[in-house]
């Protein structure tokens, strides 16, 4: 679409491609549908994952964050999901675009709370990339991830996701396995199994 907003730093923009490829790809009944998060249903995850896009913009200008608790959401969502997940992404594409990439580091809402520009962005980037997955394999969609998105998300994963599992904002991660590529090899590190799908019913 050329009204969606772009930040300009290709990883954010292909991971914010990539959620809204997921959400676009929920049919119509799947709102309800059980994730890869456990307990958390597709609206849960899409409720997460643009509360934490809009914590991201909140922290570069200093604009209002979201006005939900991202690690509490509902499940209830009053209005169109592909609207609510839109108007988030804008506002994070739009921060990040105002960024100065030669900055010494820049505000993030995930500790250490100042990073690097690149890995501030990376960082969003991942939220965005996994909850992608997390939607689309839930819908029984294709991963919208690729090798080339995955590899950049992995690096940043390396340097804060360890300090968050004691948080629940991931779990422990899954051991690798020989034939790993690197969405798996993203996947499992953050304790995803790159092979789950709903449960079918017997």
């Amino acid at each position: 679409m050329s009204s969606t907003t772009t930040s300009g730093w290709d990883v954010l923009d292909e991971a914010h491609q990539a959620l809204r490829a997921a959400v676009t790809a929920v049919p119509a009944g799947g709102w309800d549908l059980p994730t890869p998060c456990a307990g958390w249903s597709v609206t849960h995850v899409l409720q997460h994952a643009a509360g934490d896009q809009l914590g991201f913009a909140s922290a570069l200008t200093g604009e209002p964050g979201p006005q939900f608790d991202p690690f509490s959401p509902s499940g209830v969502l009053a209005e169109d999901p592909r609207a609510f997940l839109e108007a988030a992404l804008t506002r994070s594409a739009a921060a990040w675009a105002g960024v100065d990439r030669d900055a010494a580091e820049v505000p993030t809402p995930v500790p250490p709370h100042k990073m690097a520009p690149w890995s501030g962005m990376a960082a969003c980037a991942l939220d965005a990339g996994v909850h992608a997955w997390d939607i689309a394999v839930a819908a029984g969609a294709p991963s919208p991830l690729t090798p080339e998105l995955a590899r950049p998300l992995l690096q940043v994963a390396r340097e804060i996701v360890e300090p968050l599992r004691a948080w629940g904002a991931y779990a422990a991660a899954l051991a690798p396995a020989q034939d790993d590529d690197d969405v798996a090899a993203l996947l499992r590190y953050l304790g995803r199994d790159p092979h789950w799908r709903p449960a079918t019913a017997s």
